[in-house]
């Protein structure tokens, strides 16, 4: 009884019932993340059965920890985008070593939660504009999207226009377009747990017909993450060319976080003026796990969109997160299903998170000048360049010479000043 009353069901005009049906949901909400996830850093050179069970644990611990910590039912787990980040522009792009992005990754959690605990981080919400924040996730979404149609083989390189139309025809490509629509028209639909469910009716199909094998075994025991765990190379993370590296992960996860909390948040209820300290507790969960992610060998950990859905279900304290939390603990025995799902099944899930957050654009305002052609810059650019580094430095750069031109010199005592000279000393000193 002492452990339920920490969650105060009677306050928040819930019950254990309600709170077991929200985390179920937000469970299946999510449960994509284990196989796209292991899919896309293993292409970094990292174990995929390493990366199943990392990812799982992390889970687990963050969302354990902002259900009990911070009282909310926030699910937490590795980030869309920034984990394609780390793979297909930091290692394969710039030929960092894993190990070096995992010390990355390490170095913007502690910083993260430096800035947790001080004003820092009201000053790095107050001084960035939000419509540059919408545009951050729209711009992250057109590159993951990207990567998504990529490994799909719906975009292909050609020497002759960079990027051209890939063979449709293609087995593999026209089961990757059928999962591509199926997670379109679940989504639509308000399907719950529609991306699994997309990849796991491909990957059954494929299966049946026989274009890649079925499992011989679906339950194991989980495995190991000693190839990955502690491997953070955090030396060669604080050499000064990776500063703006590092800088875009901080930034990017506020910004994740931030804007989760509060899309999710309001419809809630769940930070208002008298309880600030909820979100204050959920942001330090969030710095401290993604700072942990780097020592299990994870990319960035971020609260979850998909917490919407236990939400909606009535979700409304941390009670919900520790059953989701719990709920996660099934998936590291069923590696053997994971490894089996074909990557044309889990590509196209990145299209659609990023076809999600492109939706962001919608509500920028295109009246001020700055704005809008920062977006143009920070969308555009973060997929032509193959970085988000480079298209949110190039788009706070864009920012700060138009307020200059118009006058407003104290945009260089803010955050997006501070980008401003780090974009300048990445494009023109280093």
């Amino acid at each position: 009884m002492n452990f339920l009353q920490r969650f105060e069901l009677q306050k928040h005009n819930t019950t254990v019932t309600k709170e077991f049906i929200a985390g179920l949901t937000t469970f299946f909400a999510m449960l994509y993340i284990i196989p796209v996830n292991a899919a896309i850093m293993s292409k970094a050179g990292m174990p995929f059965d390493a990366l199943v069970t990392a990812t799982t644990l992390i889970t687990i611990i963050a969302t354990l920890a902002t259900g009990l910590w911070a009282n909310t039912p926030i699910a937490m787990s590795v980030g869309m985008g920034l984990n394609a980040y780390f793979t297909f522009s930091l290692v394969l792009g710039m030929k960092i070593p894993w190990q070096t992005a995992l010390g990355i990754v390490f170095v913007s959690g502690v910083l993260y939660f430096l800035i947790a605990l001080t004003p820092l981080r009201q000053w790095i919400i107050d001084t960035i504009p939000l419509d540059i924040k919408r545009a951050t996730s729209a711009g992250i979404g057109a590159f993951i999207a990207f990567i998504g149609l990529k490994e799909m083989g719906v975009i292909v390189d050609s020497p002759a226009t960079l990027v051209t139309l890939g063979n449709l025809s293609d087995m593999k490509v026209v089961f990757g377009i059928f999962t591509l629509f199926v997670a379109l028209i679940l989504t639509m639909k308000r399907v719950k747990g529609a991306l699994i469910l997309s990849i796991l009716i491909t990957a059954l199909l494929s299966w049946m017909l026989g274009i890649v094998k079925f499992p011989k075994e679906i339950v194991s025991l989980p495995a190991s993450i000693k190839p990955i765990a502690l491997k953070m190379d955090i030396a060669s993370a604080l050499s000064l060319s990776l500063i703006p590296v590092i800088v875009t992960f901080l930034i990017t996860d506020i910004f994740d976080t931030i804007g989760t909390l509060m899309g999710v948040g309001m419809r809630a209820k769940l930070f208002d003026e008298k309880d600030s300290k909820k979100l204050q507790k959920t942001m330090e969960v969030d710095a401290a796990a993604t700072a942990l992610s780097g020592i299990l060998g994870v990319s960035t950990t971020t609260a979850f969109i998909e917490s919407a859905a236990g939400v909606e279900e009535g979700g409304r304290t941390g009670l919900t997160a520790v059953f989701t939390a719990l709920l996660f603990i099934l998936p590291l025995f069923f590696l053997p299903l994971f490894e089996a799902i074909p990557s044309f099944a889990i590509y196209p899930i990145l299209v659609v998170v990023g076809s999600l957050m492109f939706s962001e654009l919608a509500k920028i305002d295109y009246s001020d000048f700055a704005i809008k052609y920062a977006t143009f810059f920070i969308v555009l650019m973060m997929p032509l360049t193959y970085s988000i580094t480079d298209g949110l430095m190039i788009g706070a750069f864009v920012y700060v010479l138009i307020r200059l031109f118009q006058k407003r010199f104290n945009v260089l005592k803010t955050a997006m000043g501070f980008m401003a000279l780090i974009a300048i000393i990445l494009f023109y000193v280093l």
